[in-house]
């Protein structure tokens, strides 16, 4: 899927994955976003096996990545949308969901959840909102949201 210079292609290369996650980790009021992060990190490739790891790349650099966790046989959770701040405003968040939906509906998943922290990811969660993602809990702040893969982004 490329954009206006934009591309996102799943990536093996875990080094450049863990820098972006590492970043994302940074950010102030998401810290209880990361949980059993040294573990996750120490191997990715075990912790989204079944699923994939994907960056988006902005004229060869890498500026986002979202991942997508199998769950189960139908079911995933997607994780670690993050687009590094000079670069947001482009539209890439969108570009990203988009894609880790095509990947999740290419690996034969039929849902994706997620959580995600209105309070500090605010622009994000209005975006899930708008692309159609179905809000279906919240506790502590934290709000979980899911979205069929056959349904059509917006």
């Amino acid at each position: 899927m490329v954009k206006n210079g934009f591309e996102v292609k799943e990536c093996k290369d875990t080094e450049v994955v863990k820098e972006l996650f590492k970043e994302y980790s940074q950010i102030k009021g998401a810290e209880s976003c990361f949980v059993s992060f040294d573990k996750e990190l120490a191997d990715l490739e075990g912790f989204y096996s079944g699923g994939a790891l994907l960056v988006g790349y902005e004229n060869n650099n890498p500026v986002a990545c979202i991942a997508i966790k199998k769950l189960d046989d139908v079911t995933c959770e997607a994780k670690r949308l993050f687009i590094k701040p000079e670069y947001r405003g482009r539209g890439y968040a969108r570009v990203m969901l988009n894609a880790m939906l095509d990947k999740a509906k290419e690996l034969g998943l039929k849902e994706v959840t997620f959580t995600t922290k209105p309070s500090v990811m605010q622009i994000g969660y209005s975006l899930y909102k708008r692309m159609g993602f179905e809000e279906i809990g919240e506790e502590n702040g934290i709000v979980s949201m899911r979205m069929a893969v056959t349904k059509a982004a917006m």
